[in-house]
């Protein structure tokens, strides 16, 4: 098995064409940096809308209830 390069100093080099290579390289990883951080970003927008939801359906569950439960007090009441 051969190297493909002789030293570290040839392989930062990338045979003349390090410039291109490494900014390929660099645009690659900062793309992927940036999806993993917008889809961390929108997961937590997803749950925090979730429970926005969540605690409103609570609410007017709960409001619902205390209107069957005052008239019912109300119709026992006649």
């Amino acid at each position: 098995m051969n190297a493909a390069f002789t030293s570290w100093q040839a392989f930062f080099a990338m045979g003349g064409y390090a410039f291109y290579v490494w900014l390929a390289v660099a645009v690659t990883l900062i793309s992927l940096l940036g999806l993993v951080a917008h889809t961390l970003w929108q997961r937590r927008q997803l749950l925090n809308e979730i429970g926005r939801r969540q605690a409103r359906e609570r609410r007017i569950r709960h409001a619902q209830q205390s209107k069957q439960k005052s008239a019912a007090s109300r119709e026992k009441a006649l």
